[in-house]
Protein backbone atom coordinates (compact mmCIF):
# COMPACT_ATOMS: atom_id res chain seq x y z
CA UNK A 1 0.00 0.00 0.00
CA UNK A 2 0.91 3.45 -1.13
CA UNK A 3 0.06 6.46 1.59
CA UNK A 4 0.65 9.80 0.31
CA UNK A 5 0.74 12.66 2.76
CA UNK A 6 0.03 16.14 1.72
CA UNK A 7 0.76 18.88 3.76
CA UNK A 8 3.18 22.03 3.74
CA UNK A 9 4.66 21.92 7.36
CA UNK A 10 7.36 19.32 7.29
CA UNK A 11 7.22 18.82 10.86
CA UNK A 12 3.66 17.61 10.90
CA UNK A 13 4.11 15.07 7.62
CA UNK A 14 7.28 13.31 9.41
CA UNK A 15 4.77 12.91 12.50
CA UNK A 16 1.89 11.92 10.27
CA UNK A 17 4.62 9.36 8.76
CA UNK A 18 6.20 7.73 12.01
CA UNK A 19 2.67 7.17 13.17
CA UNK A 20 1.14 5.26 10.39
CA UNK A 21 4.69 3.17 9.84
CA UNK A 22 3.43 1.99 13.17
CA UNK A 23 -0.19 0.93 12.29
CA UNK A 24 0.72 -0.10 8.35
CA UNK A 25 4.58 -0.75 8.94
CA UNK A 26 4.41 -2.06 5.38
CA UNK A 27 3.02 0.53 3.14
CA UNK A 28 5.22 3.10 1.22
CA UNK A 29 5.34 6.49 2.45
CA UNK A 30 5.12 9.60 -0.25
CA UNK A 31 5.03 13.13 0.66
CA UNK A 32 4.15 16.34 -0.86
CA UNK A 33 4.65 19.97 0.63
CA UNK A 34 2.74 21.46 -2.34
CA UNK A 35 -1.22 21.24 -4.49
CA UNK A 36 1.01 20.33 -7.05
CA UNK A 37 3.20 17.48 -5.71
CA UNK A 38 0.25 15.98 -4.61
CA UNK A 39 -1.61 16.25 -8.34
CA UNK A 40 1.69 14.65 -9.57
CA UNK A 41 1.94 11.81 -7.07
CA UNK A 42 -1.53 10.96 -8.62
CA UNK A 43 -0.94 11.30 -11.98
CA UNK A 44 1.80 8.82 -12.24
CA UNK A 45 2.27 5.26 -12.98
CA UNK A 46 2.38 4.22 -8.93
CA UNK A 47 -0.74 6.61 -7.58
CA UNK A 48 -1.19 6.14 -3.88
CA UNK A 49 -3.91 4.06 -1.85
CA UNK A 50 -4.46 6.49 0.08
CA UNK A 51 -4.22 10.02 -0.06
CA UNK A 52 -4.36 12.14 3.65
CA UNK A 53 -4.25 15.82 2.60
CA UNK A 54 -4.29 19.44 4.17
CA UNK A 55 -6.49 22.09 2.89
CA UNK A 56 -4.06 25.15 2.81
CA UNK A 57 -1.47 23.61 0.77
CA UNK A 58 0.41 26.18 -1.73
CA UNK A 59 -1.19 26.20 -4.85
CA UNK A 60 -4.59 24.38 -3.13
CA UNK A 61 -7.80 25.88 -5.65
CA UNK A 62 -9.76 25.30 -2.49
CA UNK A 63 -12.25 22.49 -2.28
CA UNK A 64 -12.40 22.06 -6.03
CA UNK A 65 -8.88 20.38 -5.18
CA UNK A 66 -10.58 17.42 -3.82
CA UNK A 67 -12.55 16.91 -6.51
CA UNK A 68 -9.91 17.43 -8.80
CA UNK A 69 -7.53 14.63 -7.22
CA UNK A 70 -11.05 12.23 -6.64
CA UNK A 71 -11.59 12.68 -10.53
CA UNK A 72 -8.00 11.18 -10.93
CA UNK A 73 -8.00 8.51 -8.66
CA UNK A 74 -11.72 7.80 -8.33
CA UNK A 75 -11.31 4.40 -5.98
CA UNK A 76 -8.35 5.84 -3.58
CA UNK A 77 -9.94 7.19 -0.77
CA UNK A 78 -8.95 10.67 -0.02
CA UNK A 79 -9.12 12.12 3.70
CA UNK A 80 -8.82 15.87 5.15
CA UNK A 81 -6.32 16.61 8.10
CA UNK A 82 -7.01 20.08 8.90
CA UNK A 83 -6.25 22.93 11.17
CA UNK A 84 -9.84 24.11 10.60
CA UNK A 85 -12.44 22.72 13.02
CA UNK A 86 -15.18 24.63 11.57
CA UNK A 87 -18.00 22.00 11.01
CA UNK A 88 -18.49 23.85 7.34
CA UNK A 89 -15.87 23.30 5.67
CA UNK A 90 -15.99 19.38 6.98
CA UNK A 91 -19.07 19.52 4.96
CA UNK A 92 -17.91 21.21 2.09
CA UNK A 93 -15.07 18.70 1.77
CA UNK A 94 -17.61 15.60 2.05
CA UNK A 95 -19.87 17.24 -0.48
CA UNK A 96 -16.47 17.71 -2.84
CA UNK A 97 -15.65 13.69 -2.60
CA UNK A 98 -13.67 13.18 0.85
CA UNK A 99 -14.04 10.22 2.64
CA UNK A 100 -13.47 11.84 5.90
CA UNK A 101 -12.47 14.97 7.76
CA UNK A 102 -10.00 15.01 10.88
CA UNK A 103 -9.24 18.01 12.37
CA UNK A 104 -5.39 17.75 13.77
CA UNK A 105 -6.46 18.41 17.24
CA UNK A 106 -7.97 14.84 17.25
CA UNK A 107 -6.29 12.26 19.56
CA UNK A 108 -4.39 9.72 17.81
CA UNK A 109 -6.88 6.92 18.63
CA UNK A 110 -9.39 9.16 16.61
CA UNK A 111 -7.41 9.48 13.67
CA UNK A 112 -6.09 5.67 13.29
CA UNK A 113 -10.21 4.70 13.90
CA UNK A 114 -11.07 6.83 11.49
CA UNK A 115 -8.28 6.06 8.66
CA UNK A 116 -9.33 2.43 9.44
CA UNK A 117 -12.96 3.19 8.84
CA UNK A 118 -11.96 4.80 5.47
CA UNK A 119 -9.99 2.36 3.95
CA UNK A 120 -12.72 -0.71 5.37
CA UNK A 121 -14.63 1.62 2.99
CA UNK A 122 -16.78 3.76 5.53
CA UNK A 123 -17.16 7.29 5.57
CA UNK A 124 -15.57 9.06 8.56
CA UNK A 125 -17.73 12.03 10.10
CA UNK A 126 -16.68 13.76 12.87
CA UNK A 127 -20.02 13.94 15.59
CA UNK A 128 -20.05 17.85 16.00
CA UNK A 129 -20.39 17.41 11.90
CA UNK A 130 -23.63 15.64 12.31
CA UNK A 131 -25.28 18.56 14.75
CA UNK A 132 -24.48 22.10 12.92
CA UNK A 133 -23.02 23.00 10.16
CA UNK A 134 -20.99 26.16 11.83
CA UNK A 135 -20.10 24.83 15.10
CA UNK A 136 -16.39 23.77 16.38
CA UNK A 137 -15.54 19.73 15.95
CA UNK A 138 -14.91 17.87 18.95
CA UNK A 139 -12.60 14.78 19.34
CA UNK A 140 -14.91 12.48 20.41
CA UNK A 141 -14.58 8.33 20.10
CA UNK A 142 -17.55 8.02 18.83
CA UNK A 143 -16.84 10.25 16.02
CA UNK A 144 -17.73 7.72 13.46
CA UNK A 145 -20.21 7.79 11.39
CA UNK A 146 -23.24 8.26 13.92
CA UNK A 147 -26.33 5.67 14.39
CA UNK A 148 -29.55 6.76 14.63
CA UNK A 149 -32.87 5.24 14.77
CA UNK A 150 -35.21 4.64 11.83
CA UNK A 151 -37.97 7.62 13.73
CA UNK A 152 -34.79 10.45 12.87
CA UNK A 153 -35.49 10.47 9.35
CA UNK A 154 -38.03 13.04 8.19
CA UNK A 155 -41.77 11.63 7.21
CA UNK A 156 -41.08 13.19 3.74
CA UNK A 157 -38.44 10.91 2.62
CA UNK A 158 -40.00 7.75 1.39
CA UNK A 159 -37.76 4.53 2.40
CA UNK A 160 -39.29 1.35 3.77
CA UNK A 161 -38.10 0.09 6.77
CA UNK A 162 -35.36 -2.23 5.75
CA UNK A 163 -34.03 0.73 3.69
CA UNK A 164 -33.83 3.02 6.33
CA UNK A 165 -31.84 0.02 8.73
CA UNK A 166 -29.47 0.09 5.61
CA UNK A 167 -29.17 3.93 5.83
CA UNK A 168 -28.47 3.56 9.80
CA UNK A 169 -25.41 0.95 8.58
CA UNK A 170 -24.29 3.52 6.14
CA UNK A 171 -24.17 5.94 8.58
CA UNK A 172 -21.85 3.55 10.86
CA UNK A 173 -19.45 3.50 7.83
CA UNK A 174 -20.32 -0.03 7.16
CA UNK A 175 -19.39 -1.73 3.92
CA UNK A 176 -22.12 -3.50 1.61
CA UNK A 177 -20.56 -6.54 3.41
CA UNK A 178 -20.93 -5.50 6.79
CA UNK A 179 -24.58 -4.13 6.16
CA UNK A 180 -25.69 -7.94 4.28
CA UNK A 181 -23.91 -9.73 7.45
CA UNK A 182 -25.64 -7.74 9.93
CA UNK A 183 -29.43 -7.56 8.70
CA UNK A 184 -29.31 -11.35 7.09
CA UNK A 185 -29.19 -10.37 3.58
CA UNK A 186 -27.51 -10.75 0.21
CA UNK A 187 -25.08 -8.44 -1.10
CA UNK A 188 -26.93 -8.27 -4.05
CA UNK A 189 -30.10 -7.40 -2.28
CA UNK A 190 -27.95 -4.71 -0.19
CA UNK A 191 -27.19 -2.95 -3.17
CA UNK A 192 -29.91 -2.69 -4.83
CA UNK A 193 -31.56 -1.07 -1.33
CA UNK A 194 -28.70 1.54 -1.03
CA UNK A 195 -29.48 2.59 -4.95
CA UNK A 196 -32.90 3.10 -4.03
CA UNK A 197 -31.69 5.07 -0.74
CA UNK A 198 -29.85 7.12 -3.70
CA UNK A 199 -32.69 7.92 -5.72
CA UNK A 200 -35.00 8.83 -2.49
CA UNK A 201 -32.43 11.12 -1.75
CA UNK A 202 -31.63 12.49 -4.71
CA UNK A 203 -27.49 11.96 -3.81
CA UNK A 204 -25.03 10.09 -6.47
CA UNK A 205 -23.20 8.34 -3.55
CA UNK A 206 -22.61 7.09 0.07
CA UNK A 207 -21.37 10.40 1.68
CA UNK A 208 -23.80 12.34 0.46
CA UNK A 209 -26.21 9.85 1.65
CA UNK A 210 -24.94 10.15 4.75
CA UNK A 211 -25.02 13.87 5.06
CA UNK A 212 -28.45 14.38 3.64
CA UNK A 213 -29.64 11.78 6.71
CA UNK A 214 -27.87 13.81 8.99
CA UNK A 215 -29.80 17.16 7.64
CA UNK A 216 -33.29 14.90 8.33
CA UNK A 217 -31.96 13.89 11.76
CA UNK A 218 -31.65 17.34 12.93
CA UNK A 219 -35.32 18.75 11.54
Amino acid sequence: MRILIGDDHALFREGINRLLEQIFPDAEYLQAATYDETVAYCSGSQPPDLILTDLQMPGWPGFEGIRHIRNLLPQTPLVVVSASENGADARMALDHGAGGFIPKSSSVQIMVSALRLVLAGGVYVPHALLQSGTSGLTSNPRDHVAPSSSSDLGSNVNLTQRQRDVLNCLREGKSNKQIAYELGLSEGTVKIHVTAIFKSLNVKNRTQAVISASRYAMR
